[in-house]
């Protein structure tokens, strides 16, 4: 049957916590993508940290041939590919080839896909080289200093951070661990 308008709200706010909880997941998150990303599946891909994907995988904001919007996916649809961009594949829907989205930003890198298991394994293997801690506090600084202005609170906030962080325990393992020249507890 037809849902209504308040079900459809609840559906759609579903699918919002679920972006939302990909891109503030506690550890970092990598898209392995093969095959057709279409609709909220690119959406997924791009609320992802990084992603990687098969020279055969395609993409698409197919929802205005549906006649209705990327709506729940865009914010991480357009932090991914910009306001510009965005503009053209959501009015246009169009097939979106692999080396497109790269270029596009939506994905990080393009494999064959014999190569996409190594190459995804080549990121978890650098991610296992760095600060837990430092990763997530990576992932939030992006996130504030990405459009505001570089003004004296940006100045401030970013020295508070570097300052909490060089004095953290993480912080001080990694630096003693460089300074000593031996591998980091974390690892």
């Amino acid at each position: 049957g037809k849902l209504d308008a308040q079900q459809n709200r609840d559906d759609a706010l579903k699918l919002a916590r679920l972006m939302q909880a990909i891109d503030q997941c506690p550890k970092p998150v990598i898209a392995r993508v093969q095959g057709a990303a279409f609709g909220g599946a690119l959406g997924l891909i791009c609320a992802a940290d990084m992603a990687v994907a098969a020279d055969t995988a395609r993409f698409c904001l197919s929802e205005v041939k549906l006649g209705i919007v990327p709506a729940v996916i865009s914010p991480y649809v357009v932090r991914a590919m910009g306001a510009r961009q965005a503009s053209r594949y959501f009015m246009t829907a169009e097939v979106i080839p692999a080396e497109r989205a790269l270029a596009l930003g939506i994905a990080h890198e393009v494999v064959a896909e014999s190569e996409l298991d190594s190459s995804v394994n080549a990121l978890v293997d650098a991610l296992l080289t760095a600060g837990p801690q430092a990763q997530i506090e990576a992932r939030n600084l992006i996130a504030r200093v990405s459009h505001g202005a570089i003004d004296q609170t940006m100045l401030n906030d970013t020295a508070d951070l570097i300052a909490r962080l060089r004095t953290s325990q993480e912080g001080q393992e990694g630096l003693s661990a460089f300074l000593e020249k031996r591998t980091p507890n974390w690892i």
